[in-house]
């Protein structure tokens, strides 16, 4: 997953893109309204991470804007201002939850998992596709009931295309879902990761869950049969 954290304080940006990155989070930082409506026009993300006051364009200016322009990202509020008029104010603007600061980075965490859940109509941290299972909270991916360890940008890749179960997803889309801006590599990369991926899921199953579609991309999908399949 990808995230925004929007926040003027630069030790506190720092601190949070840090913690995120650390649970293996692909994470871009900004330090005001302004510079977010930039990012946001640049790249896709899962979740925004926004602070209240701000220079040149405030949290409550910028999400309403987002919101009146349709765009649904689930956006977690941080501030030191904590009455409930404030609170209100903020939901009923269209953010979808509330961190009042000083806060714990756990239950920052904790809500991110629980705003993406909603987002996609889930109520668990479990994501599940035949006999595989991707737990978000504990970082595990199994299979038939075995473990199988799985790097950081592999646990990213494999949580988009469960996300996306069914859905056709191509090689800039997981680039840019996966990788921050600090990104310098090349499109090959997702090729690798992709190839090192399906050995770990799908070698010694019978049924393929990762296909490739030629000339367009990949599919986590549980029925393994399509014509346009490129190959298991």
């Amino acid at each position: 997953m990808r995230i925004l954290v929007v926040e003027d304080e630069k030790d506190m940006n720092r601190l949070i893109v840090k913690t995120l990155q650390k649970v293996g989070y692909s994470v871009d930082g900004c330090f005001d309204g302004e510079e977010a409506q930039l990012h946001l026009l640049g790249a896709e993300y899962d979740a925004m991470v926004l602070d209240v006051m701000m220079p040149k364009k405030d949290g409550y200016t910028l999400v309403e804007e987002l919101r009146g322009k349709g765009v649904d990202i689930p956006i977690l509020f941080l501030t030191a201002k904590d009455s409930v008029a404030d609170r209100v104010k903020g939901l009923d603007l269209g953010a979808d939850d509330y961190l009042i600061k000083p806060f714990d980075f756990d239950e920052l965490l904790a809500r991110i998992r629980a705003m993406t859940r909603k987002h996609v109509g889930k109520r668990s941290n479990q994501f599940t596709a035949g006999d595989l299972t991707l737990d978000t909270e504990r970082r595990i991916v199994t299979r038939g009931g075995k473990e199988i360890p799985i790097l950081p940008k592999e646990f990213s890749i494999l949580e988009y295309l469960i996300r996306n179960k069914d859905v056709v997803v191509s090689r800039e889309q997981i680039e840019n879902r996966i990788w921050n801006y600090e990104y310098s590599g090349n499109s090959n990369n997702v090729d690798v990761y992709m190839s090192k991926l399906r050995k770990k899921i799908d070698d010694g199953f019978e049924t393929k869950l990762i296909h490739t579609i030629r000339g367009v991309g990949w599919v986590l999908r549980e029925d393994a049969q399509n014509k346009t399949d490129g190959g298991s």
